[in-house]
């Protein structure tokens, strides 16, 4: 009985960190400036346990329970869209998002197991411990960690949101990006949380002195962080231009609905026609949300388009919008984003002949596809444009005067290995971005979380590639983020409005760039493969 009850504890504090764990992917209720603690601190508790599992199945099942609550807490607004828009019932939503985040916490389970077997040997205490022991413990548990962050974000399709390196964008260790991707900063963060757990396992002053020593290579890694945060991965490439982001704020129950639909293209038309605060500030690209056209182009009437066209030619300016596109010649529908000037032809536009557009590759299951033998879930979800053709992973960019634009769509900048394909130049394809431009509907999650944790993502792509990136939302966040990932100007979530901001392109490749995930994946083969190797030897002498 006893020992049940210490087991119902364990599995009690390791739930209520999970819960806090999910607080630290962004602000609100917790201030920006915490988020990086909180995450190291409730992750390290976790590890604690781990480091203390006498078995490999005591370790999976700590790393069940504290991966379930904290997917469940973290991913909660994925209910919203399913109950509130797609009408299922709310027992069922609440079930699908459970189930998620049991898988998802498949992921922990791996890193925690995998952990035990590979160092639970190194911290026998019966062993006299060298402190090359303790800091393999840490990296071993860092590397298992990143690892399975890298399958979660890489198999069937992939789900990277809530990646640990997220936490950190306000962090020393933010950059680290330019230079290792989120990957990187994950297994920094996992080092970190895994030597203070190790030093909380300690049991008298000579481990306890051992295991500081990973502690202090942790700090040493933030000291790095804050070193690097001078450094400058790239310069400034043509002249500034004044962008207008548009945020129309159209409900997710009326954006779709026949009856609403013009109203709400109307709302968006008038918002994209203002004119400039000041007349020598006037914008020369004005960005519009993700399906601001929520109609493919073909079932538009050809006035609405001359509508759109009549905006761009009194303001002078290049609209940038989001619209589902159907290709005549293919027969292919895409989720896609489009350029149109004073002098974009209606009737090539319509049929979907279009010389600048972008069409979504990374598309959302059940959302934008339907995984095979899931129609049955699909169907139950009154979900419109469900079905859409993949894009290239590297496409023809947008020009615009002296700026190199690419566009991403939603989701697809949760995926940096993706994103800095359009950062780098390509022999057919032409140069690389100079501004990246993400084009978002989360009005299918309310005012969540969700909006405020892909804010952060964004945050991520700019310091990772050193690329100014531009946000235009339906109904937030709407923002301009420098390339070190700072948040310049926002709209308030949930509010209709312009936001006229004045952006500098640039170019440079990050080594982060250049080499894509292949130089933490090669670290944590190192590191995993040495942990097999050693598995089970006397520790040295």
């Amino acid at each position: 009985m006893t020992l049940s009850r210490h087991f119902s504890r364990e599995h009690l504090s390791l739930a209520l960190t999970g819960a806090i764990h999910a607080l630290s992917f962004a602000p609100g209720p917790l201030p920006p400036w915490s988020l990086p603690f909180v995450q190291l601190f409730s992750l390290s508790i976790l590890a604690f346990y781990v480091f203390k599992a006498r078995s490999v199945g005591q370790a999976a099942l700590y790393g069940m329970v504290f991966g379930t609550v904290n997917f469940t807490v973290g991913l909660y607004w994925l209910h919203i869209s399913m109950h509130y828009y797609g009408g299922l019932p709310l027992v069922l939503a609440g079930t699908a998002v459970l189930l998620l985040s049991a898988f998802l916490a498949l992921f922990i389970v791996l890193a925690c197991a995998l952990t035990q077997w590979l160092a639970h040997s190194y911290l026998d205490s019966r062993r006299q411990h060298h402190y090359r022991w303790h800091l393999l413990a840490a990296a071993l548990w860092a590397s298992s960690w990143t690892l399975a962050e890298w399958l979660r974000g890489t198999l069937l399709t992939g789900f990277p949101w809530m990646n640990i390196g997220y936490a950190h964008i306000e962090g020393v260790l933010a950059p680290w990006a330019p230079i290792t991707g989120v990957y990187g900063l994950a297994w920094l963060a996992a080092f970190a949380s895994g030597a203070i757990a190790l030093l909380a396992c300690a049991k008298d002053s000579a481990n306890d002195a051992r295991a500081a020593i990973g502690v202090g290579l942790a700090v040493v890694s933030g000291l790095i962080g804050i070193a690097l945060s001078h450094v400058v991965w790239s310069n400034p490439s043509g002249q500034p231009m004044i962008v207008r982001l548009v945020q129309g704020n159209v409900p997710q129950s009326e954006k779709f609905d026949p009856v609403h639909i013009q109203t709400g293209m109307d709302s968006y038309m008038q918002l994209a026609a203002l004119p400039p605060k000041q007349s020598d500030a006037a914008p020369k690209l004005i960005i519009l949300p993700e399906t601001v056209v929520p109609l493919f182009q073909d079932r538009l009437a050809p006035g609405v388009w001359q509508q759109w066209q009549d905006i761009a030619r009194q303001r002078n300016a290049t609209l940038l919008m989001g619209v589902p596109l159907y290709d005549r010649q293919t027969d292919r529908y895409t989720n896609s984003a489009i350029t149109l000037s004073s002098d974009t032809d209606i009737a090539k536009l319509i049929s979907g002949d279009l010389a600048q557009r972008y069409d979504k590759q990374h598309l959302v299951p059940f959302g934008e596809f339907i995984p095979t033998g899931f129609r049955w879930f699909t169907n139950a979800l009154q979900i419109p444009l469900g079905d859409f053709d993949r894009g290239p992973v590297r496409q023809r960019l947008m020009p615009l005067d002296d700026q190199i634009l690419a566009p991403d769509i939603c989701y697809e900048d949760v995926f940096g290995e993706e994103i800095l394909q359009s950062v780098r130049a390509d022999a057919n394809l032409g140069p690389g971005a100079t501004l990246l431009i993400n084009l978002s509907n989360l009005a299918w999650f309310g005012d969540s979380w969700a909006l405020r944790q892909h804010l952060q993502i964004s945050r991520m792509r700019a310091l990772e590639t050193a690329r100014p990136m531009l946000r235009s939302t339906n109904t937030g966040m709407t923002a301009a983020i420098d390339p070190n990932g700072y948040v310049r100007a926002a709209l308030p979530a949930l509010s209709k409005g312009v936001l006229d901001v004045e952006v500098q392109g640039m170019q440079g490749l990050t080594p982060y760039v250049r080499w894509g995930n292949w130089p933490i994946l090669a670290w944590l083969a190192l590191i995993l493969a040495s942990g097999i190797l050693l598995r089970g030897r006397s520790s040295p002498k």
